[in-house]
């Protein structure tokens, strides 16, 4: 699971965090520790917009929220109001260019929207736009809804952000900070997660309820899909004017992306994730010594399959919590190296066993053969894989960082040919019908999208040139 970004062993990647404070005098700081909890959604770049009823603030830069923001920096965020972006890209290149908040002044006034998601259909409406004269300033499909909102002739705000999401398909989860108001919107389909809290002083939407945790901030719902929520100095204003779609939470955010002790889709995600390795156990238990995570990714999954197996769980690889995105190789050629930098065995205790490794899902393959050849070079005796989600055999195209089709090892081999290439005694996945059954409900009836394993995409991809009204 090696990617191209800077050596790091590739895993799946989530495009976005998204932070919303209304009516707090300490916004910015808040959003800021709310960006901190979310860190663990996006690496590339972090930025925060803020308003005081008047004019609104930007900051933005690349890296980490904690290299981002200074007290200086967070102090020229004025105001009650603020919204929050940690950013990986999966539209767009890796620049300053392409971080959020996206912030413009149109004849409406001054806006700032940060989105955490994928438009499908950006790609046609971003050359249907620039056909009529639009002119883009970064590669963002973001920009794309704040070029619809600002053509549109409607007289409110809100009729043209309507207007602008019924061109719009794909996933999104958007917070958009006017001068005295704060809206979120989410898809119909309800890909990416969006919850609710209240403060002591205002209120707070967050991609995930860890980020509430940390600011004290009390969990009210999930905005709902196909939801917009306004949020200004009257309260809350709820409507769902978007045409209902068959919801299609991205099944991911329980095996990999959210926190483990975040809440979303109306489920604990740790129970989830520990009742993925429960099953997993159920299904594929074999004679071993130990069970052994992946960290940390899985840590919770493993947990589950040691206490359904019986069979006791050890720390027999220790993480490096301290890898940044960049490091220097060596000029002499250390095999493995980016495995190795990331992840080191402990011999004394591997030594002799049968081991029984727990990931969280196997992309490419590569970093997973490479943990496999590490554990054998400390001396387990036998290697025996396990994955706590179905193998990934299509590309995602709704807000995660995944390769192409044809890079994906699961397209194009067979269970058993993946085993051979990591050199592993065994191989067992999950399977997608006790994926299902680990969230409470069947493979005929569930809200999930699995589009990364079975190829059936809830969101339509367009066909034929898109033409907007009024173009």
């Amino acid at each position: 699971m090696e990617g191209k970004r800077n050596h790091l062993p590739f895993k799946p990647q989530e495009k976005c965090a998204v932070v919303g404070i209304f009516g707090h005098p300490e916004a910015a700081n808040l959003t800021y520790l709310a960006l901190y909890a979310l860190q663990h959604r996006g690496q590339e770049s972090s930025g925060i917009a803020s308003s005081d009823g008047e004019n609104l603030y930007l900051e933005r830069g690349m890296g980490l929220v904690a290299d981002v923001f200074d007290p200086p920096r967070l102090e020229r965020l004025k105001g009650p109001m603020a919204i929050g972006h940690n950013r990986y890209s999966t539209t767009g290149e890796s620049t300053l260019t392409n971080a959020q908040p996206f912030m413009v002044n149109y004849r409406q006034g001054s806006l700032a929207v940060v989105h955490n998601g994928n438009l499908i259909n950006a790609y046609q409406l971003k050359r249907a736009l620039e056909e009529s004269g639009s002119i883009f300033q970064s590669t963002m499909d973001t920009e794309v809804i704040v070029h619809l909102i600002a053509r549109s002739n409607q007289n409110s705000f809100i009729e043209s952000l309507i207007e602008a999401l019924k061109e719009v398909k794909g996933a999104y989860s958007l917070i958009f900070l006017r001068n005295r108001e704060m809206i979120a919107v989410r898809d119909p389909w309800g890909f990416r997660p969006l919850v609710l809290g209240k403060l002591k002083e205002g209120y707070a939407v967050a991609s995930e309820t860890c980020a509430l945790d940390l600011i004290e901030g009390e969990f009210i719902r999930e905005v709902n899909p196909g939801e917009i929520l306004i949020i200004d100095e009257r309260g809350l204003h709820s409507f769902s004017p978007l045409l209902p779609e068959r919801t299609s939470h991205c099944i991911f955010e329980f095996i990999y992306f959210a926190r483990p002790d975040s809440f979303i889709f109306g489920q604990d995600v740790y129970s989830v994730r520990k009742e993925f390795g429960r099953q997993l156990a159920r299904e594929s238990v074999v004679e071993a010594d130990m069970v052994v995570a992946v960290p940390d990714s899985g840590m919770v999954a493993a947990l589950g399959f040691s206490e359904e197996s019986g069979i006791p769980i050890e720390l027999g690889l220790i993480r490096n919590h301290y890898v940044g995105r960049t490091f220097i190789e060596p000029k002499q050629s250390i095999r493995h190296f980016g495995v190795k930098v990331k992840l080191n065995p402990v011999r004394e205790m591997l030594k002799g066993k049968r081991v029984i490794v727990i990931d969280d899902s196997i992309v490419r393959g590569t970093t997973s053969r490479k943990i496999v050849k590490m554990l054998r070079h400390a001396g387990a005796r036998e290697v025996h894989f396990r994955v706590s989600s179905p193998p990934i055999s299509h590309p995602c195209f709704y807000g995660i960082d995944t390769p192409t089709r044809r890079e994906l090892i699961a397209s194009t081999h067979t269970v058993e040919e993946i085993r051979k290439y990591l050199t592993a005694d065994s191989l067992q996945y999950l399977s997608l019908e006790g994926m299902i059954k680990c969230t409470g409900y069947t493979i005929e009836v569930h809200p999930f999208c699995l589009a990364c394993f079975s190829g059936a995409y809830p969101a339509k991809f367009p066909r034929h040139p898109i033409t907007l009204p009024g173009l």
